[in-house]
């Protein structure tokens, strides 16, 4: 029992660490000395990170915690590692203080994935029309 214990423990405080990670990524998209290309791979992974809608819904087995587990902390790692280090110490204190009221929803990146799942909700539908045409 101790060892299930320690393990979501961990597992806690992992899931803390990337939560404050992310409130910092979106401080340093704000600067203006973060390059262009970090604010743009930034400005997708806190985007994604902050939207109530997940590109694969988490009731679908398995492959709806992966974006969860493997892809939202690799997208942070990696946006991490481009922007310079003094900022994010910055940014990483400046959150702190500016969260603590909760973090922003991101509806515009929950409109974008709708859309995406209508666009694959509808190429689906033509094809199956084209299907059922030739039959």
């Amino acid at each position: 029992m101790g060892d299930s214990n320690s393990f979501l423990a961990n597992l806690k405080s992992k899931a803390k660490a990337l939560k404050k990670e992310i409130r910092a990524l979106y401080l340093a998209y704000k600067r203006p000395d973060v390059p262009w290309y970090a604010k743009l791979f930034v400005a997708i992974v806190v985007a994604y990170a902050l939207s109530p809608i997940d590109l694969v819904p988490d009731f679908i087995p398995i492959l709806g915690y992966l974006d969860d587990l493997i892809l939202i902390p690799l997208g942070i790692a990696l946006a991490v590692k481009l922007i310079p280090e003094n900022i994010m110490n910055e940014c990483r204190l400046e959150a702190e203080e500016v969260f603590k009221k909760g973090k922003p929803k991101n509806w515009f990146a929950g409109a974008v994935i709708i859309l995406v799942w209508i666009i694959a909700a509808g190429l689906v539908v033509l094809k199956l029309l084209e299907i059922l045409r030739y039959r």
